[in-house]
């Protein structure tokens, strides 16, 4: 199971950004996906998070300045940010919960642990 993130950089402040996360080909449903946020000296926070049937939930910190779209088909969840400031640098990391997926000899596994993708940095700076 892995989930790979892009699209971390540097941008200005009140410039825009999109994450995109995107889970790996054995996973064939997926509950809950979303983004959480660790700032240097802080303790990881949920962003936002979307569930496959189109349910959303977003930190206040980020209400009307961020959306998630999920892509079921494509096992895909997006972050588009926008008017960043500058307390929104941070590290990204896509999380993936209520899983199911095969194994290697095609076995299909229902889990309801959390997956990790790497995290991506974002900094938003002048």
């Amino acid at each position: 199971v892995q989930l790979q993130a892009s699209g971390g950089g540097l941008v200005q402040p009140g410039g825009s950004l999109r994450l995109a996360c995107a889970a790996s080909r054995n996973i064939f449903r997926i509950d809950t996906m979303g983004w959480y946020r660790q700032a240097p000296g802080k303790q990881r926070e949920l962003v936002a998070d979307a569930t496959s049937g189109g349910r959303t939930n977003y930190a206040d910190s980020v209400k009307g300045r961020f959306t998630i779209p999920r892509d079921n088909a494509k096992k895909s969840v997006y972050l588009e940010m926008n008017s960043l400031k500058p307390e929104d640098t941070a590290v990204y990391y896509c999380n993936a919960r209520g899983l199911s997926y095969y194994t290697d000899d095609g076995v299909p596994i229902v889990t309801g642990e959390d997956y990790w993708g790497e995290g991506t940095l974002v900094t938003v700076s002048s």
